[in-house]
């Protein structure tokens, strides 16, 4: 009798949590009958309800047993405290410069033709819609919200929790003069009372341009939302950027696809591309990269430098926490492609690639 009321109490709380979740501010805003109106007209890949890839593929495969879906028998932990650096952050950038600081996972902090630019900023203990529960990063930048500058641009890939952290975009929100965020994705800023006249939503191929850089939003393949109801309402990109001194490329979250040879054929080689690399799994093989498909992603845009992301903070699937790396640095080399794999908060001038090599993991 006591264990059938501790079940049911268990299922009660599971059902209490299901229902309540939705409702928390975290999980965001829903699209207006105005703006899926909007996304028709803009987004070959919108039916009018959700997006879609292109081509259509399975965000989840049937795997025969748990064993084969483990990636790596590497901890997804560290079993010590990882080196983090602190920012060299220009308080003057000049136009000429570009300098990129990766402040884990897939949170970057940029200055290029003197503008600060912060993409993706997680600065919260826990991927989560709630701070108490949920996985929690083993590692965190070293610089606060606080200390960061003003930042003139604020890019969000797409909106799940270890890329859209609404903690960090609320207390970063009198610092940010500008965001670009994909279709759908400022529904959610739009119910978090942010000013939306400082918002631009962009679709796949379209262009805008900021003072002097402009940003195309490229295609993706991947996956939206930010509970059990709600998916792909919302879509997800790469993004170009570019100025009279150079082009980069963020991949965003995706899986390998035809997609990045037509980002190639429209925008040209680039000087770097910051490439998605972990999380990845058999179960799911379209929607996230294999460190050795992220090296071919990598030189499918032409990449003349190339940076793996979206590890070193968290591992969301069952691969190693160091494995997406060492198995990029194994697939570049053999491919002979130039990397950089900088400390965790090093602030990495570009010209000089051959300074961040260091396997600091090991």
């Amino acid at each position: 009798m006591k264990n059938l009321i501790v079940f049911i109490t268990l299922i009660l709380i599971a059902a209490g949590i299901s229902f309540a979740v939705p409702f928390l501010p975290s999980v965001g805003g829903k699209a207006s009958k105005a703006d899926r109106e909007n996304y028709k007209k803009r987004a070959y890949n919108y039916d009018g309800k959700v997006f879609h890839n292109d081509p259509e593929v399975s965000v989840m495969e049937k795997v025969e047993d748990n064993d084969s879906a483990r990636m790596s028998g590497n901890g997804t932990r560290p079993d010590f405290e990882l080196p983090v650096r602190k920012p060299q952050i220009d308080n003057n950038p000049d136009e000429s410069n570009f300098s990129i600081t990766w402040l884990g996972h897939s949170s970057l902090f940029m200055q290029m033709h003197g503008k600060n630019i912060l993409v993706d900023p997680v600065f919260s203990e826990r991927i989560s819609p709630v701070t108490w529960i949920g996985p929690k990063k083993f590692s965190n930048p070293s610089i606060t919200i606080e200390e960061l500058p003003e930042i003139d641009i604020l890019i969000l890939t797409h909106d799940h929790y270890d890329h859209m952290d609404y903690r960090a975009l609320k207390k970063l929100a009198p610092k940010v003069n500008k965001y670009v965020v994909p279709l759908g994705v400022e529904c959610h800023l739009r119910k978090w009372k942010f000013d939306m006249e400082k918002i631009s939503n962009m679709a796949w191929w379209e262009e805008i341009e900021s003072d002097g850089i402009m940003i195309a939003a490229t295609p993706a393949q991947h996956f939206s939302g930010r509970w059990i109801t709600g998916r792909n309402e919302t879509l997800w990109n790469g993004y170009v950027l570019k100025d009279v001194h150079r082009q980069i490329f963020l991949s965003g979250d995706s899986g390998y696809g035809e997609h990045f040879k037509k980002i190639h054929e429209k925008y040209g080689d680039f000087d770097l591309a910051v490439m998605e690399c972990g999380q990845y799994n058999v179960r799911w093989p379209s929607i996230h990269s294999f460190p050795e498909q992220s090296v071919q992603e990598a030189i499918d845009v032409g990449a003349k430098l190339a940076m793996p992301v979206h590890w070193g903070a968290i591992v969301l699937s069952t691969n190693g926490w160091d494995d997406s790396v060492l198995r990029f640095v194994k697939a570049a080399e053999e491919k002979k492609l130039d990397y950089i794999t900088p400390y965790l908060c090093e602030t990495v001038d570009i010209l000089n690639p051959q300074n961040y090599r260091e396997q600091w993991w090991k």
